[in-house]
């Protein structure tokens, strides 16, 4: 698994403006959505079901019990949604437990923030034993504060995990930058009056006021993100 993360810089004043950034996980940091959909293929294919390819951008991004409640759905699967679940949450640790590739730039990301001591979150629809295996590559010292789709009442794309991230940490949602890679989580930071970079994974996501889309996590640095709260 992928675990060095290198340190950088020297720690500067942290911006009045930009009091926390608060990322996803899934796709953002991790390049882990194929891995999700090839868990959701083969369960799928054991009950005796294949998955149609244009499901995927359905289920990309969303919650658990979204994606697996339309998979069940559109197939007529005979599995309950908690034996489902259970099912893709061990099919998807079994596939991070041999590889855990980071998405370009994360790493770098993650230690400019540390470094300028910025509060950071984890916010993201995976659930928390998928993502403290995960944390054990990107590094649990980076976040101030992880939230797991299982452990809010409502997940993405509501806003109730990001409001609870920056409620956990003191901070205006308006002076949050967020970062997602999916229609879903975009929907979730901006229904919580964040700001929001979109680096779209799987599906296109198009610029609209009060989020900015880029390439690549590369393009994303401490400086642009400061630029984005600035009024």
């Amino acid at each position: 698994m992928t675990s060095t993360v290198p340190a950088v810089g020297t720690r500067t004043a942290q911006s009045d403006n930009l009091q926390a950034v608060l990322l996803d996980m899934d796709g953002t940091l991790v390049d882990t959505e194929g891995f999700w959909w090839d868990a959701e293929v083969e369960a799928f294919a054991k009950l005796g079901h294949a998955l149609d390819d244009s499901w995927r951008d359905v289920v990309v991004g969303g919650p658990m019990s979204r994606s697996a409640g339309f998979l069940i759905e559109a197939t007529g699967a005979d599995i309950t949604l908690p034996e489902l679940t259970v099912l893709l949450n061990d099919a998807f640790e079994d596939r991070i437990s041999r590889a855990l590739p980071l998405m370009p730039g994360a790493a770098r990301l993650l230690a400019e923030l540390s470094a300028h001591e910025v509060p950071t979150a984890l916010v993201s629809a995976s659930h928390r034993r998928i993502i403290d295996r995960v944390l054990e590559s990107l590094g649990a010292h980076h976040f101030a504060l992880t939230v797991a789709g299982d452990e809010v009442q409502r997940t993405k794309p509501h806003p109730d995990p990001y409001l609870h991230a920056a409620a956990r940490l003191g901070a205006d949602p308006a002076r949050c930058a967020v970062v997602e890679d999916t229609a879903t989580g975009v929907a979730a930071a901006e229904a919580a009056g964040c700001q929001v970079v979109a680096v779209p994974s799987v599906a296109p996501i198009a610029p609209s006021p009060g989020r900015t889309v880029v390439s690549s996590l590369e393009e994303v640095d401490l400086p642009f993100l400061r630029a984005l709260i600035r009024l």
